[in-house]
This record gives structure tokens, C-alpha cells and sequence, in this order.
């Protein structure tokens, strides 16, 4: 090695080698990498807001459709403000003015200790349950409530179901239901978005006349009566056993029922 070139430092050395060296060519991989890392990752903390404020209009809109007040053109954040949102805790069924209902976060509830429970008896498959949930309430012109849109999620076949159901003034009849996110197979559990499978659930009772539950998901009516059964999607047996779980825990009364106690009461 010629005196010169053992004088030059490692950098200098470095930019001499031929380009299609092995070190410059490592260094340029890792440069591009990291260039793009930091491109990705601005334009996410970029984006981040766009889409919670895109995440929060889906939410309404989707609470807007359950409670049939969705139409196309509609003004989402004109049409929304119709709707009371108030905090409930689960257990009383009352609600609370512990939270801010305008930030309480529901998912992050259910993921805290401090404001929800591990389920040791868990049909849904939801491992942990808040105690304290969103509800909307929409009122009629003479402010009682006409309308009660709950949240509900659980398990079904690949994938945990978000939806909402809104319920009537009488804490019993269904007006509607549908999810608003979930991973099941198109075609199959998919159906679950189905306008037609969808329409199935409006008029549907929670409860008979004895106050048990008896809203069923399956391939044929129960013995309590066709009021009380929605079809099972057709080739889609686990999912459709899903819903049937999530909805019959939510609606009992780990769930809502201390809640549509009180609505049937009028001691809201």
C-alpha cells in the first residue's frame, strides 16, 4: 500500500473505491432505506390527523345508517348533531359524568384495567370488558328519547366485528343493526354487510313478555317465536354463531340489560 494512500483518512478512502464496490454499495442501500424511513414516517404523523378526523366521520356515519337518518349528500357533522352522546356505565346502567363523552375513547376503556374487567365466562371473545361505554341517544321533538344506538363488538370466524344497534324508545323492539369493521370472508361472513341481511334485524324484540332473552341468529326460528329470530348467513356458520354470541352478550345482562331496564322504566 503506497504512503499516500495510507495518509488518506477513512472517509476519503471511502469515496475512492470503485462504485460497484461491496461498501458503497451497503451504503447506499442503507441511506435509501433510511431516507424512506424518514419520508414514511413524516408523512404518517402528517396524515395522522386527516385520518382520525376520516375515522371519526365513518363513525357517524355509520351510527347515522343504524338509526336510518343517512342519506347520500348528506351533511355527516350537521346531521350528527342530533345525536346526545352520553358516557353509561355498564353496571348500573346509568349513566356517568365521569368521562367526557366527546373524547372518551371506548377500545382504550376496554384495554385499561383501571376501567375494565378480565371475562372469565366470554362467549363474544372479547378477553376484556370495559365498564363504561358511548351510547347515543336521539330524542324526539318533545325530548324523550325515541332511539338508543349501542356499540357492540365480539368474535366471529377471523375476525373481531364492531357494529352498532339502535334500539326503541321501549327497550325491546330493534330498529337496526350493522358493523362497521370487521375481516370476514366476502361472500361468506362478509354478508354481514348485506343491505338485505341488514333489513332482517328491524322489528325484531330482545326480550319476551317475561323479560328473557331470546334475540336469536340462526338457521331456523327458536321456540320462543319468529319475532325473535334473525337467519343465519348462509354458508357462514361460525360467523353467523359469532354475531348470535356478541349480540346475546351485549344485550344481557353483563351487557345492556341494566341500561334497557331503566329506558323501559323511564328512569333515564
Amino acid at each position: 500500500m503506497s504512503d499516500a494512500h495510507s495518509n488518506k483518512g477513512p472517509v476519503r478512502r471511502f469515496f475512492d473505491l470503485p462504485k460497484d464496490s461491496v461498501p458503497k454499495t451497503l451504503f447506499v442501500a442503507v441511506a435509501v432505506c433510511l431516507v424512506a424511513a424518514m419520508i414514511v414516517s413524516a408523512a404518517a404523523v402528517a396524515l395522522r390527523p386527516i385520518q382520525e378526523i376520516n375515522k371519526a366521520r365513518e363513525k357517524q356515519i355509520n351510527i347515522l345508517q343504524v338509526a336510518g337518518l343517512y342519506e347520500n349528500g348528506t351533511d355527516v357533522a350537521t346531521a350528527f348533531t342530533v345525536f346526545e352522546p352520553r358516557v353509561l356505565e355498564l353496571a348500573t346502567g346509568s349513566f356517568t359524568d365521569r368521562f367526557d363523552a366527546a373524547t372518551f375513547d371506548d377500545r382504550a376503556a376496554a384495554d385499561d384495567p383501571a376501567t375494565s374487567v378480565a371475562l372469565a365466562d366470554d362467549p363474544a371473545g372479547i378477553g376484556r370488558q370495559s365498564q363504561f361505554v358511548t351510547v347515543y341517544l336521539l330524542r324526539d321533538q318533545t325530548g324523550a328519547i325515541d332511539k338508543v344506538i349501542l356499540p357492540i363488538h365480539g368474535y366471529g370466524l377471523w375476525s373481531t366485528l364492531y357494529g352498532f344497534i339502535a334500539v326503541e324508545e321501549n327497550g325491546n323492539d330493534i330498529f337496526g343493526l350493522q358493523f362497521y369493521s370487521h375481516a370476514e370472508t366476502p361472500g361468506l361472513g362478509g354478508e354481514v354487510d348485506n343491505p338485505r341481511w341488514k333489513a332482517l334485524w328491524s322489528g325484531k324484540k330482545l326480550t319476551d313478555a317475561e323479560g328473557v332473552l331470546q334475540i336469536t341468529v340462526a338457521k331456523s326460528a327458536p321456540p320462543a317465536g319468529a319475532e325473535f329470530h334473525v337467519d343465519a348467513l348462509a354458508g357462514a356458520t361460525l360467523t353467523s354463531a359469532g354475531i348470535d354470541n356478541l349480540v346475546r352478550f351485549w344485550m344481557g345482562e353483563t351487557g345492556y340489560a341494566p341500561f334497557l331496564a331503566n329506558l323501559k322504566a323511564g328512569d333515564l
